[in-house]
């Protein structure tokens, strides 16, 4: 009879090679536990793994989309607070010039008014949203508007050059009282109007673009989510202010004062439902970015599902084979200490 021997070495490398692969699938298992998915989709799916590695790419790509729409929601909301504002300035003006019409309001009252309406104005269209201008268009490093109360600033250069060339005077020469309503109405409308709404705004007070930004707010759809200090509404705004703000500054006739409120007075009245309409624009921006949103959230829940059925894992299951694995690991760890305690000299005399 042959008896074979082995040595507590071998059974101890063999324990420990033994616990190397256990810890390795503790791992495993551990991290299949705390994810609900498959540790190694590759090697389980086999070749549908790819589908599952296509759907996650995705929904990083769609889950990227997500985050540029909440930055375009969030400006659109700024740009339609900054538009409550600019309708709030003009309704003020334009209840100043209303009281002044009817003899309310003295001049002095009226021109604090548009001085006022200006310096607001021009604040809330140089407002700007995490570095960038809101009314800028895609200019979105400019300042937008120069601020008129400046005396140096382009656009009251722009307007005193105007005024001397047209009256051959400047407003502060003592002849500037004797400018009449018809003046009033002919410089109105043969030099300040087409200045303001043709290219002398842009030469003098603007530095915004036309163009407004353009997001991709999903695969196969684009939207306008900003706005610009180019529009109507704005320009007609700051025409009034403007006018009435250099004007007022000159003892005029009763007559040419009552046809310069009349006159702004209309402006003002343009300039509110334009620049409602503006914030129509945005608010319809708003909408259809939201309901983007909302369908690209809907395919990310839909490709998780996907991916879920896929590489899902029971979780009561992978709690079953972690204590498992713990339990043979605790159980290995005993032998082996039990075997290294084994040896000739405790059996010798």
């Amino acid at each position: 009879m042959k008896v074979s021997f082995v040595s507590t070495s071998a059974i101890s490398q063999t324990l420990r090679y033994q616990m190397m692969r256990m810890q390795a699938d503790l791992v495993k298992n551990q991290k299949e536990l705390d994810s609900g998915r498959l540790a190694d989709p590759g090697a389980t799916l086999g070749a549908r793994a790819g589908f599952s590695f296509s759907m996650d790419r995705e929904i990083s790509r769609l889950e990227n989309v997500i985050d540029a729409n909440s930055l375009a929601a969030n400006r659109l909301t700024a740009t339609q607070n900054n538009l409550t504002q600019l309708t709030d300035i003009s309704q003020e003006l334009l209840a100043t010039l209303s009281a002044a019409l009817s003899g309310v309001n003295d001049t002095s009252i009226v021109k604090s008014g548009a001085t006022r309406a200006l310096e607001s104005m021009t604040s809330v269209l140089n407002s700007n949203f995490n570095g960038e201008y809101l009314f800028a268009g895609i200019n979105t490093d400019v300042k937008p508007i120069n601020d008129f109360t400046d005396p140096a600033s382009p656009n009251k250069a722009q307007f005193d050059a105007q005024f001397l060339a047209f009256f051959g005077f400047a407003q502060n020469d003592p002849a500037a009282s004797g400018i009449t309503a018809s003046q009033i109405e002919d410089f109105l409308d043969t030099v300040i109007e087409p200045a303001f709404m043709g290219t002398g705004w842009s030469d003098a007070w603007s530095g915004a673009s036309d163009e407004k930004i353009t997001s991709r707010i999903a695969a196969n759809e684009t939207a306008e989510t900003s706005t610009t200090a180019n529009g109507a509404g704005m320009r007609k705004l700051a025409m009034a202010s403007a006018v009435l703000s250099e004007f007022l500054e000159i003892p005029l006739g009763d007559e040419a004062r009552q046809t310069l409120y009349q006159r702004t007075t209309s402006l003002v009245g343009e300039a509110i439902p334009a620049i409602a309409s503006v914030q129509a624009e945005v608010g319809l921006a708003e909408t259809r970015l939201q309901d983007a949103t909302d369908r690209i959230s809907s395919q990310i829940d839909l490709f998780k599902t996907f991916i879920r059925d896929l590489e899902g894992v029971d979780p009561y299951e992978a709690s079953t084979r972690v204590n498992e694995i713990l339990t043979q690991i605790e159980l290995s760890y005993a032998l082996t200490s039990r075997i290294q305690q084994l040896s000739l000299l405790r059996y010798l005399p």
